[in-house]
C-alpha cells in the first residue's frame, strides 16, 4: 500500500512480528510461573516501531549526537567540582578557579544547545513515527471487508486508531531518547565511579540487584493493568460515540439519562482501571527511589569515613557522589521509563493486532485483467452463499443469472429473500461459498478489487453522506471531476435546484452523515455520485425508496436517461420503479421463482401478481 509514511514492507514487518508473538507469549489465563518466561518478549509489540524509526536515519543520528553530547557534557562536570575542591581554594589559584568556571560556562552552552537539539529531533521522530503508522493503519483498515467490521465495534477500532498511537507518540520520541540518555549517563558515571574509588563502587553494585528485580517484577503488571485501561476506555469511547451518532432516536425516546448513566458507568470503569495503572506505577517509582536512597546513603557513610582517615581526599568524595546521584537519578528515571514502556507496550499490541488481521477479500498475487473497453457482461453460476453469521441459512442456494451488456434487470421479492447478497458477491464484500461471478466474463475473485469496483456504481439504499461540502460527497468517487462536471450530474439527478438553495451552494458543507438534508436529498445525491462515475455497470438498491411521488417520477426519468446503455440491476419494493426493465427476477429464500417482463409476470398470477395486487390494486393486478 502506498502511503506518505511507511512502506509496505514495514507493515509486513509489523505483522510477521505480531504473529510470532501471538505464538510465543502466554496467553492472560496462563498462572504466573508460565508468563515469567515471557516478560522480555511481552515488549516485542514496541520492536514493531523498529522500521517506522529507521526509515528516518538522519534525523535518528543527528538526535543520537545531540544525546551524546549532552551525557557527556553532564559527565564532565563532577571532573570540574572535584579540581576545584582539590586544588582551587586558595589565593594563589585565582587564576585556575577563573579558567575552570569559565569551562563550566562552556560546559553549559554545550548541554543547553544539545538538549535543545536532542529535544527538537526526538519530538519530529515521535510526531512522525505516529503519523506514519497512523497511516498505515487506517490504510489497512480500509481494506478490510464489511465480515471484518460487521464483529469489530467502530468505536474500538478508532480508540486504536487515536488513543493508542498517541501512547505510542511519546515512546517513540522521549521515553527512547530519556531511556538512551539515562543508559549513557548510567554507564558512564558507573564507570566514573570505579575510576574514582573502586572499593565504593563495588558496594554500589550490591545494591543494583535489590534496585532492578523490582523494577522487572512490577514492568509486567503495569503492561497488563495499562493494557486494561486502554480496553475500558475504548469502550466508553464506543458507547458514547454510538449513542451520539443516534441522537435524535435517543432524544425521542427520552432516553438521555440512561445512556448518560452508562456513560458514567463506563466512564468510572476506565477510571479505575487508569487508578491501578497508576498505582502500580506509583508503587514502583517509590520502591525503586527508597531502595536507591537507601543505598547511596550506605555508600556515602562508607566514603565520609574514608576521607577522615586519609584513603581519599573531599574532592574525590564529592566526584563520587555527583557520580553517584547521576546513577540514582538515571536508575529513577529508567524506573519511570520502563512503567512507560510497559504501558505504550499494551497500546502497541493493541495495533499490531489490528495490523495483524489479513484481509479475507484480496487482490490476488496476479489479477486477470478486466477486458478494455469494458461491456457490463455480469454471470452468476450456480451461486450458493452463507453469511458467517447465520451458517445455516443459505442467502442464496444455486442461483444463476445472466445478464448481457446494456440489459435492465430488476430484482424483486420479500425482504431476506437474497436480492442485497446479490450486489455484495457483484461488488465481492463476499466470495461465494460454491459457484462463480464474472463480469465481462472474468472471475471476479480472479480480477483485481480496484479495477472490478471501478466498472460499477452503487445507489445503496442507505446514503453514506460525509461531513464535507456538496461538491466533494458528489465527486466523492471521482476526486478529479471539475465542478462543471458536477453540476451537470447533480443536474441529471434532479438535485441541483435544492443545492442551489443551500447557504453556500456546492460549497455548503454538510453535517455529520447529512443530518441536515432530507432522506429524498440525500438519495438523490447519491444518485448524481453514481452519475459522475459513469461506470458501465450500475446497481440500483431502492434508489427511489426516500422520495415522495413528485420527485420519484423527476429522479425516475433522470435515471432512465442514466441507465441507457448501461447494464442495470434495480433492487425494488415499489414496483411501479421496475415496469420498464428487461426483465424482472421474482425472488424469494435466495431462489428465483419467476422470471418475465411485467406484463407476463402479472398475468401468470404468481408472487409477483399477488405483490402488484396489493401494491396497484385488483383491477391493475388483472
Amino acid at each position: 500500500m502506498a502511503t506518505t509514511g511507511t512502506s509496505s514492507e514495514s507493515l509486513t514487518n509489523v505483522v510477521s512480528l505480531t504473529q510470532s508473538s501471538s505464538n510465543g507469549a502466554p496467553s492472560a489465563d496462563q498462572p504466573d510461573g508460565a508468563r515469567a518466561g515471557g516478560r522480555m518478549q511481552s515488549l516485542q509489540p514496541l520492536i514493531s516501531l523498529k522500521p517506522y524509526l529507521l526509515k528516518h536515519k538522519g534525523m535518528l543520528v543527528a538526535g543520537f549526537t545531540a544525546l551524546v553530547f549532552s551525557a557527556v557534557a553532564m559527565l564532565s562536570v563532577p571532573l570540574a567540582a572535584r579540581r576545584m575542591i582539590d586544588h582551587g581554594f586558595s589565593a594563589d589559584s585565582a587564576g585556575f578557579i577563573n579558567q575552570y568556571f569559565a569551562m563550566m560556562v562552556l560546559i553549559g552552552a554545550i548541554l543547553a544547545a544539545s538538549i535543545a537539539a536532542r529535544f527538537y529531533c526526538v519530538s519530529w521522530l515521535g510526531e512522525r513515527v505516529v503519523a506514519d503508522l497512523r497511516q498505515d493503519v487506517f490504510a489497512h483498515l480500509a481494506r478490510l471487508g464489511p465480515a471484518f467490521f460487521e464483529k469489530t465495534h467502530s468505536g474500538e477500532v478508532m480508540s486504536r486508531l487515536t488513543a493508542d498511537t498517541t501512547q505510542i507518540k511519546a515512546v517513540a520520541g522521549h521515553t527512547i531518547s530519556q531511556a538512551l540518555r539515562n543508559m549513557i549517563m548510567l554507564i558512564g558515571a558507573f564507570v566514573m565511579m570505579f575510576i574514582t574509588s573502586p572499593h565504593l563502587s563495588g558496594l554500589t553494585l550490591i545494591a543494583i540487584p535489590v534496585i532492578v528485580l523490582p523494577l522487572m517484577a512490577y514492568g509486567r503488571s503495569v503492561k497488563d493493568l495499562s493494557r486494561k485501561a486502554q480496553d475500558t476506555l475504548a469502550e466508553a469511547s464506543a458507547y458514547a460515540g454510538e449513542n451520539l451518532s443516534a441522537v435524535r432516536t435517543m432524544q425521542s425516546f427520552a432516553h438521555e439519562q440512561v445512556v448518560s448513566d452508562r456513560f458514567q458507568d463506563a466512564v468510572q470503569r476506565s477510571f479505575d482501571a487508569a487508578r491501578d495503572r497508576m498505582r502500580a506505577r506509583a508503587g514502583l517509582t517509590a520502591l525503586t527511589v527508597f531502595l536507591t536512597v537507601a543505598s547511596i546513603v550506605a555508600v556515602l557513610w562508607y566514603g565520609a569515613s574514608a576521607v577522615i582517615s586519609g584513603e581519599m581526599t573531599a574532592g574525590e568524595l564529592s566526584q563520587f557522589i555527583i557520580y553517584a546521584l547521576f546513577v540514582a537519578g538515571a536508575l529513577g528515571e529508567l524506573a519511570e521509563v520502563w512503567g512507560e514502556i510497559s504501558q505504550a507496550s499494551g497500546a502497541a499490541e493493541r495495533l499490531t493486532e489490528l495490523l495483524a488481521v489479513v484481509p479475507e477479500i484480496r487482490t490476488p498475487d496476479n489479477p486477470v485483467p478486466l477486458p478494455v473497453p469494458a461491456k457490463g457482461a455480469i454471470d452468476f453460476d450456480n451461486v450458493t452463499f452463507n453469511y458467517a453469521s447465520r451458517p445455516g441459512v443459505s442467502a442464496l442456494g444455486d442461483f444463476t443469472l445472466h445478464v448481457k451488456p446494456g440489459e435492465t434487470v430488476a430484482l424483486v421479492g420479500p425482504s431476506g429473500a437474497g436480492k442485497t447478497t446479490i450486489f455484495n458477491l457483484l461488488l465481492r464484500f463476499y466470495d461465494p461459498t460454491t459457484g462463480r461471478v464474472r463480469v465481462d466474463g472474468v472471475d471476479v475473485a480472479s480480477a483485481d478489487l480496484d479495477d472490478l469496483r471501478r466498472r460499477i456504481s452503487l445507489v445503496p439504499q442507505d446514503v453514506a453522506i460525509f461531513a464535507d461540502t456538496v461538491l466533494e460527497n458528489i465527486r466523492y468517487g471521482s476526486p478529479t471531476t471539475s465542478e462543471d462536471e458536477v453540476r451537470k450530474a447533480a443536474i441529471a439527478a434532479q438535485a441541483d435546484t435544492f443545492i442551489r438553495a443551500l447557504p453556500d451552494g456546492y460549497n455548503t458543507r454538510l453535517g455529520e452523515r447529512g443530518v441536515s438534508l432530507s432522506g429524498g436529498q440525500r438519495q438523490r445525491l447519491a444518485i448524481a455520485r453514481a452519475i459522475l462515475k459513469n461506470a458501465p455497470i450500475l446497481l440500483l438498491d431502492e434508489a427511489t425508496s426516500a422520495l415522495d411521488a413528485e420527485n420519484e417520477r423527476a429522479v425516475q426519468q433522470a435515471l432512465e436517461v442514466v441507465m441507457r446503455d448501461r447494464t442495470t440491476l434495480v433492487i425494488a419494493h415499489r414496483l411501479a420503479t421496475v415496469q420498464k426493465a428487461d426483465r424482472i427476477l421474482v425472488m424469494d429464500e435466495g431462489r428465483v421463482v419467476e422470471s418475465g417482463t411485467h406484463a407476463e409476470l402479472v398475468a401468470k398470477g404468481g408472487l409477483y401478481g399477488r405483490l402488484a395486487a396489493l401494491q396497484f390494486g385488483k383491477e391493475a393486478a388483472e
